[in-house]
């Protein structure tokens, strides 16, 4: 379907939506235009939280060429940038146990992960009960207070860091080489530091980034559209690509100490034979390094300490470089989205243009339809809040079977809730009740708290042209 074709009217959404803008500084998953909540009567009663079931993983889609390339320089080089001088890894079956106060959907999640590595990274991890022993492979994930971890590492959801097994080993070790990766021959022990007392969802996507770096790469690559190891947090769970590199990363035929070069002429065999569709790795694709300054501005864009005209200035920076670099690949959708969310508070017409031209690059081509279904989001708030139910419906239920597969509960809901206020605008009243109480019991899986649900819920509703006749008629 053209893009084009729902677009076509949205502009006349910017006049209305600048009464209704705000912007949220969190991740990609679920900022939108933000409006001042409306109280409609008889607010259902918050159903029993949804949980996905078994996870139908993205598929690889790039050739081998190009997953060798990424994975050694997602093995031998760490996100500031420094290289490192060889594999290490954990050499044999690996335990992991959990410490602390451990939320009520944890366990599951842990359980489903674990099955996963050991399934499809064919990872010999088995969950163990009790406290870590002394020796062997072992990964402990610790949950502890937010505020707690915050006072050491403010800037950080969570984090994994070798050689220790509990938090007060870590806060003893923190300024040692002892938790320097770059030191390391073997990993032994690692410990996952996790928060207890945020979201289902942000619990469950901390354990799948850090214990796959706990087993795998320690690197992130802005560049690559199918992967956890991607700071731009599209993906929640761990992919068939990143599966596929957990695979690559602990077989047989790697081991401790190896350097670059011993990997990279084990890889064409390697790869052929756990991604024949991939074609052949004997010559690796041509180097496609990402530019520190475009990192430092996406950084700075991102990141909590830089005011907004800042942040804004940085997101224009990473635009200007990805345009002078003639990207067409997740790098430039990515500078082009954060300028957009950035630019919600002040300047609707910068922020629609720039999901726009996220959109036109995310789906030029396969592989990047999560990051389609984001935008699609931004755009639906925008086509809602100009009285456009028809559009609002096309966005979401586009995205509905994407974020669905890749599970993506806050997104999910947040849809949902969009669709649910469409239908509202359609005269659809019964059907839009029953899509808002399922939004709101995958909400509890995505926002956590009832409070935070409910919030969630009265600021979707107050996008629709329903919260301003309400307001008017008060």
């Amino acid at each position: 379907m053209s893009i084009a074709a729902p677009i076509a009217g949205l502009r006349a959404a910017l006049i209305l939506a600048l009464v209704l803008a705000g912007c949220a500084p969190a991740g990609p998953h679920v900022s939108t235009l933000r409006a001042t909540p409306v109280s409609f009567p008889n607010a259902e009663p918050l159903p029993p939280m949804r949980q996905f079931g078994a996870t139908r993983p993205m598929p690889v889609l790039r050739p081998n060429a190009q997953i060798a390339r990424d994975f050694l320089e997602l093995s031998f080089q760490m996100e500031s940038g420094r290289e490192l001088p060889v594999l290490t890894r954990f050499e044999g079956p690996v335990a992991l146990h959990v410490r602390g106060t451990v939320p009520p959907t944890a366990r599951a999640d842990i359980d489903k992960l674990a099955a996963r590595l050991r399934t499809e990274a064919k990872i010999p991890l088995r969950v163990v009960a009790g406290p870590a022993p002394a020796s062997g492979n072992v990964i402990v994930v610790e949950f502890l207070p937010r505020a707690t971890m915050q006072a050491l590492v403010p800037e950080a959801a969570c984090f994994v860091v070798p050689r220790v097994s509990s938090w007060d080993e870590y806060r003893a070790a923190r300024r040692s080489a002892l938790l320097d990766w770059a030191t390391l021959t073997v990993r032994q022990r690692a410990t996952v530091m996790i928060p207890s007392d945020t979201s289902p969802q942000e619990i469950r996507d901390c354990l799948h980034e850090e214990v796959a770096q706990a087993l795998g790469p320690l690197n992130d690559i802005y560049r690559l559209p199918d992967s956890v190891f991607n700071d731009d947090n599209f993906h929640a769970i761990l992919t068939g690509f990143d599966m596929l590199v957990l695979r690559l990363y602990n077989a047989p035929e790697l081991a401790s100490g190896m350097t670059r070069a011993e990997v990279a002429a084990r890889l064409p065999g390697l790869l052929a034979r756990a991604n024949p569709r991939g074609g052949s790795a004997a010559q690796s694709a041509p180097a496609d390094p990402t530019p520190r300054p475009w990192i430092d501005a996406v950084e700075r864009a991102l990141g909590p300490r830089a005011s907004d005209s800042a942040r804004r200035e940085a997101a224009r920076r990473a635009v200007a470089i990805a345009q002078a670099s003639g990207w067409t690949d997740a790098r430039a959708g990515f500078a082009w989205f954060a300028l957009a969310r950035l630019s919600l508070s002040g300047d609707l017409e910068t922020a629609f243009t720039g999901f726009l031209r996220a959109a036109l690059i995310y789906r030029s081509r396969p592989g990047m339809e999560i990051q389609a279904a984001h935008v699609d989001m931004q755009l639906a708030a925008f086509a809602l809040s100009a009285g456009q139910a028809e559009d609002t419906l096309t966005f979401v239920d586009r995205s509905l079977p994407v974020v669905a597969q890749a599970e993506n509960a806050a997104l999910l809901a947040t849809l949902m809730l969009l669709r649910a206020e469409a239908l509202e605008l359609l005269g659809r009243a019964s059907e839009a009740r029953e899509v808002r109480l399922d939004a709101m019991g995958w909400a509890r899986y995505g926002f956590g708290p009832e409070i935070e649900v409910r919030r969630r819920v009265a600021e979707i509703a107050a996008l629709s042209p329903r919260a301003r006749t309400a307001a008017a008629a008060q």
